[in-house]
C-alpha cells in the first residue's frame, strides 16, 4: 500500500545562490547579476548555434549555388557526426570496462554465458541437488498440475463469462524440460530464530504443450513458457515435533519476467502490438497470487491459523522523500540534433506490486519534486524501492536512468539522506529521502500529522461470508415482507451470486477477487490502508455483485472503535446491513500506530591520551562534561557513521608521554590523533613550547602544505588563515567514488566534485584535492587533481590508482585534503577542507559512492 502527498518547503531549494530565491511552483523569481549573464549567455550560444545553421544556406541562395551542394554538406556533416559518435562509444566502451572491470564481466558471465547466480554472489549457493530432484519429480508435477487445471481452473474460467462456458482443456503436457534452481540463499542472522527463510533464484525455459478449445471451433494454446524470478520460501514456525515445520509460505518479492509463445487463436498475441498487453495480463494474474503482498500458504499442522500465515503483519513502513535530482541527460533535440534542448522528466516508483508516478517537470535537467510516498514494507531485507525516470513525449518516453534500493537499508539505517547515482545512464542523480516507520499497538503514541502524512496503519484480511442473498431482488422482496421469499416451483431457480468484496477509506477503493456461484464465499485476502484520522475516518465493507455492481451487503466499522479492543485488533463475524437475516461477514481488523525510528546514535571510540607537559588544569572534561559531536540533520547530506573516523577527546594523561614516542607513533594513532585533536582542544591547552614545535623531514620543503595534519600544532586553529577560522558555518562538501579492481589489484579512487567549499576571495577559491593511503605520507605517495579556478563547486573528475592488495587496502585508511591554490603567506596552511575515510569499514569490492563533509581540525564553529 502506499500514498502520495505533495510538500512545498519554506526555504529555497538546495543549490540556490545568494540573493536566488526560487518557488515552487514558480510564482516568484528573484535573479542577481551572475544569473541574468548566465541566461544571457545561453541566449547568445543558441543564437550563434542557429546563425551557424541558418547562414551557409542563405548565403549558397546569396550566391546561386545549386541546391546539390547544401545536401552535400548535410550529408558530410551527418557522416561526420556518426563516424564521431562510432569512436566516441568506442573510447567510452574501454574506458567503462577499464573502470568498472568487475561489474562488466559479472554482467557478461549472466547475460552472454547464462552463468548461474551463484558464480557472481558469494552468499549464493549451488543446489545441484535440488534440481537433480526436480528432474526425477517434474513427471509427477505435470499430472498435478493437468488434474488442477482440468477440476479446478476450468470450472472457473467457465463462470467467470457467458462466453467461456464451453471451454475446455483439451491437452495439458508440461514437457520435459523441469524447473531450475541457479541459487539458493539463506538468511540467518536477519530473521527469527523460529524460521527458516531462503531466495530461490529459479529459470524455466519449458516446452510446455497447453491446447484448449475455447468456443468450437476457436482454439487457442500455449507452445513455449518461460520464466525467471527469485522466489522467498518461509519455513515457519519451527516446532518441536513431526514434521518440525508448521508451514511453508513462498511467493515472489518482485515481479518475475514472464515470455508465452501463444498458437492457435491467440497467434495474435504474438505480435508486437498484443505481445506486451498479453504478458503483463498474465503477470498480473500471478502477482495477485505470488507477489507480495500475496502469498501461497501450505499449513502442515492443525496448530497453525492460515490468516496469519497468508497475511502476516508487514515488517514496518517505508517513508520517500522524493527532493530532486541533477546532471540529468537532456534528450529533447532539434534541429535534426544539431541543437540540444532539455528534458521532461518524472519518476516511477515501485515496491512489489504498487507504484506510482511523479509530477512532471518541464525543460529541466535539474528538476524538484519535494514529493511524498509512503510504501508497506512486508519483507525487509528482500524488498526493494525500484525507482525509474523517464523524460516526457509526445511519442515515446526516453529512458533517463534507474535504480533500486533494498528496503533492508532503510530499516537498518533508518534514516537516510542522500544523493543516488542512476544507473543505466551516462550522468544524473537523483537526492531522496527515506524514513523507516515501525508499527506500534500503543494507542498513546498517535499523533496526528499537520501536513497530511498517515498517522496509522490498517491491516485487514477477508475471511469469508455466509447466507448472501442470491441477488439483489431478493433483498427487496425482502425488506418489503419482511421474512423469506418463497420461490415459485415452476420458475427457473435462481443461481448463487458471483460476488467481490470492495473496501475504502475516504477515496481509497480496493476490491477483493471474484468468487463465482457460491452464497458462503471464502476470499481469503488481504488489504492495507494508510489512516490519517483515526477519529474522524471509517472502514466502508461492501459486498457486491460481480456484473451488475448491486449490493449484497453492507458493513462500516469506525476506526476509533479499534483504539479501545485489546492489542488494537477487532477478530469476529460481523452482521451485515442491506442483506439476508442471518448474512454475516468474517474480516479481522489490525490498527497499528506510525512511528518514526531514529537512527541509533554514534558509537564514538576513545582516542589515546594527549601529551601534556605543562601543569594541569582544570577542563570541562575533568568537570564531568565530555564533548559529543554534532549531530547531522535531515537536510545534511547523509550520514556515514560507518566511513568517516571520528573520535571524542579523553580527559588528561595520567603520566607525560615521550616526545619520541608522540613522533613516531602507529599508523593507528596517526588518524585517531588527527580527528581527536579538534575536540581536544576544546578540552585543554597546549603549552607553548609544543604550540611552536614543528616536525620536518626530508620532503618537508617541497610537501610542507600537504603531509597529514598531525605535523603542526592545531590546538585553538593556528596556522590557519583568519577568514577562514572565524567562518561560522560548513566548509562544504567532496564527492568521492571508492572501489577496488580484482582483475588489476588496484584501489581505485575517484574524485568527483566538490561543491560549497570556503570561498577564499570573491570570484571563488582556485582548488585541489590532495590524497594519502595512510599510512604513506611522503612526498612520492602524495595524489593531487589539477586546479579548479574560481569557483566553489569545482568538478574534478580525476581518477586515481594505488597498488595494493585487497586486504592490505582494507586496513589501509584514506586522507582527503581539499586545498586553496592561492595563498601568498607561507606560515598560513592551504588547507579548507579535510576527511580520513576508513576503508576496513567499506566494501571495496562492490564500492561506494557518496557526499562526505569535510571539517577542518583544531578549529571552533560558531554557534
Amino acid at each position: 500500500m502506499a500514498t502520495t502527498l505533495q510538500v512545498v518547503p519554506g526555504v529555497p531549494g538546495e543549490g540556490a545562490g545568494i540573493g536566488e530565491s526560487l518557488s515552487i511552483h514558480g510564482s516568484t523569481e528573484k535573479l542577481n547579476s551572475s544569473a541574468v549573464n548566465r541566461i544571457l549567455m545561453e541566449f547568445l550560444l543558441y543564437f550563434g548555434r542557429a546563425l551557424l545553421v541558418f547562414y551557409p544556406v542563405y548565403l549558397s541562395g546569396y550566391l546561386g549555388l545549386s541546391v546539390s551542394w547544401v545536401l552535400l554538406c548535410m550529408v558530410m556533416i551527418t557522416w561526420w557526426k556518426k563516424n564521431r559518435q562510432w569512436k566516441d562509444t568506442r573510447f567510452g566502451t574501454a574506458m567503462d570496462f577499464v573502470d568498472n572491470e568487475t561489474h562488466v564481466v559479472n554482467t557478461e558471465l549472466q547475460s552472454a554465458l547464462q552463468m548461474a547466480s551463484w558464480v557472481q554472489f558469494s552468499e549464493v549457493e549451488k543446489v545441484e541437488w535440488i534440481n537433480k530432484i526436480l528432474e526425477q519429480a517434474w513427471p509427477f508435477f505435470g499430472m498435478y498440475m493437468e488434474k488442477l487445471l482440468r477440476e479446478k481452473i476450468q470450472p472457473s474460467i467457465r463462470l467467470s463469462s457467458s462466453a467461456l462456458r464451453m471451454f475446455t482443456f483439451t491437452k495439458v503436457h508440461f514437457g520435459r524440460v523441469p524447473l531450475k534452481i541457479t541459487g539458493v540463499k539463506a538468511y540467518t542472522h536477519e530473521v527469527d530464530q523460529k524460521e527458516v527463510v531462503l531466495d530461490l533464484n529459479i529459470s524455466y525455459n519449458g516446452d510446455v504443450d497447453i491446447n484448449t478449445v475455447v468456443k468450437p471451433p476457436i482454439t487457442a494454446g500455449v507452445k513455449e513458457l518461460r520464466l525467471t524470478g527469485m522466489l522467498r520460501v518461509i519455513l515457519e514456525p519451527l516446532v518441536g515435533q513431526a514434521p518440525l515445520v508448521g508451514g511453508v509460505t513462498f511467493f515472489f518479492i518482485r515481479r518475475p519476467t514472464l515470455y508465452i509463445d501463444w498458437t492457435g487463436a491467440t497467434n495474435i498475441l504474438d505480435s508486437p502490438a498484443f505481445s506486451s498487453l498479453s504478458e503483463d495480463t498474465v503477470m498480473d494474474i500471478i502477482s495477485s497470487l505470488m507477489v507480495l503482498p500475496n502469498r501461497m500458504c501450505f499449513p502442515l499442522i492443525d496448530q497453525v491459523k492460515v490468516d496469519q500465515m497468508r497475511f502476516p503483519l508487514p515488517r514496518g513502513v517505508v517513508r520517500v522523500h522524493l527532493l530532486e535530482a541533477r546532471d540529468l541527460v537532456a534528450k529533447d533535440t532539434y534541429m535534426m540534433g544539431l541543437v540540444k534542448g532539455k528534458s521532461d522528466p518524472y519518476v516511477k516508483l515501485r515496491v512489489g506490486n504498487r507504484n506510482f508516478k511523479s509530477k512532471t517537470i518541464k525543460q529541466n535537467l535539474n528538476p524538484v519534486w519535494n514529493e511524498v510516498y509512503e510504501f508497506v514494507a512486508h519483507e525487509a531485507p528482500g524488498q526493494e524501492l525500484e525507482m525509474e525516470l523517464y523524460d516526457e513525449d509526445t511519442d515515446k518516453d526516453d529512458f533517463l536512468g534507474k535504480y533500486n534500493l533494498d528496503l533492508g537499508e532503510v530499516k537498518k539505517e533508518k534514516e537516510m539522506d542522500q544523493w543516488f547515482r542512476l544507473e543505466g545512464i551516462e550522468t544524473g542523480e537523483v537526492r531522496l529521502k527515506l524514513q523507516w516507520l515501525s508499527l506500534r499497538s500503543d494507542s498513546s503514541l498517535l499523533k496526528e500529522s499537520e501536513n497530511g502524512l498517515a498517522c496509522a496503519m490498517l491491516s485487514v484480511y477477508l475471511d469469508n461470508a455466509s447466507n448472501l442473498p442470491k441477488n439483489f431482488q431478493e433483498i427487496t422482496d425482502r425488506q418489503k415482507h419482511g421474512k423469506p421469499v418463497k420461490e415459485p416451483r415452476l420458475t427457473k431457480r435462481t443461481p448463487n451470486p458471483n460476488s467481490f468484496v470492495e473496501f475504502s477509506i475516504d477515496k481509497e477503493v480496493q476490491k477483493s477477487k471474484v468468487v463465482y456461484a457460491s452464497k458462503d464465499p471464502v476470499w481469503e485476502e488481504g488489504f492495507t490502508f494508510f489512516v490519517h484520522n483515526v477519529n474522524t475516518q471509517q472502514l466502508m465493507v461492501q459486498i457486491k455483485e460481480h456484473e451488475k455492481k448491486n449490493q449484497l451487503g453492507v458493513l462500516n466499522i469506525q476506526l476509533s472503535r479499534l483504539l479501545n479492543t485489546s492489542n488494537m485488533t477487532l477478530d469476529q463475524r460481523f452482521q451485515l446491513e442491506r442483506s439476508g437475516a442471518n448474512s454475516q461477514i468474517k474480516l479481522k481488523a489490525i490498527l497499528r500506530i506510525l512511528t518514526v525510528e531514529k537512527p541509533s546514535p554514534k558509537t564514538i571510540p576513545n582516542p589515546p591520551q594527549q601529551v601534556k607537559q605543562q601543569k594541569p588544569q582544570s577542563s570541562p572534561a575533568s568537570n564531568g562534561h565530555v564533548p559529543t559531536p554534532s549531530v547531522t540533520t535531515a537536510s545534511s547530506p547523509p550520514p556515514s557513521s560507518n566511513i568517516i573516523t571520528t573520535t571524542q577527546a579523553s580527559s588528561q594523561a595520567s603520566s607525560p608521554i615521550r616526545a619520541g614516542d608522540s613522533q613516531n607513533g602507529s599508523k593507528e594513532d596517526f588518524s585517531t590523533h588527527r580527528r581527536a585533536s579538534f575536540l581536544a582542544s576544546e578540552t585543554y591547552k597546549s603549552s607553548p613550547s609544543l604550540s611552536n614545535m614543528r616536525r620536518y623531514d626530508s620532503h618537508s620543503l617541497l610537501s610542507e602544505n600537504s603531509i597529514a595534519s598531525s605535523r603542526f600544532d592545531i590546538s585553538e586553529g593556528a596556522m590557519y588563515p583568519e577568514a577562514i577560522r572565524n567562518h561560522p558555518g560548513s566548509f562544504g562538501e567532496i564527492h568521492l567514488t571508492i572501489r577496488y579492481a580484482n582483475l588489476r589489484h588496484k584501489l581505485i579512487v575517484l574524485v568527483n566534485a566538490c561543491r560549497n567549499l570556503f570561498p577564499c576571495s570573491e570570484n571563488g577559491t582556485d582548488s585541489y584535492v590532495r590524497l594519502y593511503l595512510l599510512p604513506d605520507q611522503t612526498w612520492r605517495h602524495r595524489k593531487r587533481t589539477h586546479v579548479k579556478k574560481k569557483t566553489v563547486n569545482p568538478i574534478f573528475n580525476d581518477k586515481f590508482e594505488f597498488s595494493v592488495s585487497l586486504e592490505d587496502a582494507q586496513s589501509r585508511k584514506l586522507d582527503v585534503a581539499v586545498k586553496n591554490n592561492k595563498m601568498f603567506h607561507t606560515r598560513e596552511r592551504k588547507d579548507i577542507g579535510m576527511v580520513t575515510l576508513d576503508l576496513s569499514q567499506i566494501n571495496l569490492v562492490i564500492g561506494i559512492t557518496e557526499w562526505f563533509e569535510l571539517t577542518l581540525p583544531g578549529l571552533k564553529k560558531s554557534v
